[in-house]
């Protein structure tokens, strides 16, 4: 059983100090990780939501020794308000969600997120619900395809690509994971070795495209820190720089205007140290915020 490997979990338990919290939502189960340092750094409990129902699976199997004092929930993140509502919930003593996608998602054959695996083009998180890659690319424009790029992976040769992947598309040469990641190489006229695979952003770009993986995300914090008691704590792990902007201007907003009585506890983002990184070199980009809610 692939099990992704929780990023900063101590640092994690620390900002969300879960000694004498009732009740936290994990709002991005994913695996169990975090969940699974939360139960055994105390008497909690925990109501977890995850968006991908394979991964929730595994959450199920790791987290079976705490049963008694967890309930898993196929949910989107944003929906996490219908989800409290839906128990009678009105405030929770603690937050958390971890926005980076899962080594499962990787990892496995035939999700499509991997341009080291040969997939069809999937990518969803959530394959009971919502386009695939593909579609979205049989009906998508040449100039929305590159603001996609542009946006979504900060790559300055997102024109390129974009018209590269649509002339392979109408010449009957995009089905696969590899496939596209050929036609992206081929499109940047990549030659030789460089630091990251030049797919990289694309794919990370195509990803949060598919998913909707920035909508409404300021919402679901504003939301969020709406629903936590007097003193209850935040805790948001951002993987790169697009959503880590919107978490961090989300939560400084939300101080300085007195909307919700919220002290930012994370002036700069906590990030992994070189331990965490030689062990788990995905975790290199997270970013950790925290923020607290005050009476």
């Amino acid at each position: 059983m692939i099990l992704h490997e929780p990023v900063l979990p101590a640092e994690t338990i620390e900002q969300l100090a879960p000694a004498g919290r009732p009740l936290v939502i994990d709002c991005t189960v994913g695996t169990g990780g975090h969940t699974e340092a939360l139960c055994q750094a105390g008497a909690i409990r925990v109501l977890g939501l995850d968006r991908d129902p394979e991964v929730l699976e595994l959450a199920r199997q790791r987290l079976a020794p705490w049963h008694d004092r967890i309930e898993l929930v196929h949910a989107d993140y944003r929906e996490f308000e219908r989800v409290l509502d839906d128990r009678g919930i009105d405030r929770v003593d603690g937050a958390l969600a971890d926005l980076g996608h899962s080594t499962v998602q990787l990892e496995t054959e035939g999700r499509g997120f991997s341009f080291r695996l040969e997939a069809p083009l999937d990518m969803r998180m959530d394959r009971s619900r919502g386009p695939t890659l593909a579609e979205l690319l049989n009906t998508v424009t040449a100039e929305t395809l590159a603001d996609v790029i542009y946006e979504y992976g900060e790559e300055r040769h997102s024109r390129r690509i974009a018209r590269g992947i649509l002339w392979a598309r109408d010449a009957g040469e995009l089905t696969t994971t590899t496939e596209l990641a050929s036609v992206v190489r081929r499109s940047m006229r990549y030659r030789g070795r460089t630091r990251i695979d030049p797919a990289t952003r694309t794919f990370q770009a195509l990803r949060i495209w598919v998913n909707r993986e920035l909508d409404g995300l300021d919402v679901f914090l504003r939301s969020m820190a709406s629903r936590l008691v007097a003193g209850a704590r935040m805790v948001i792990i951002s993987f790169h720089s697009l959503e880590d902007r919107i978490v961090k201007h989300t939560l400084r907003e939300l101080e300085q205007s007195g909307e919700i009585a919220l002290r930012v506890l994370t002036r700069r983002p906590l990030r992994p140290g070189a331990d965490e990184i030689s062990r788990n070199p995905r975790a290199r980009s997270a970013r950790l915020r925290a923020a607290e809610r005050l009476a």
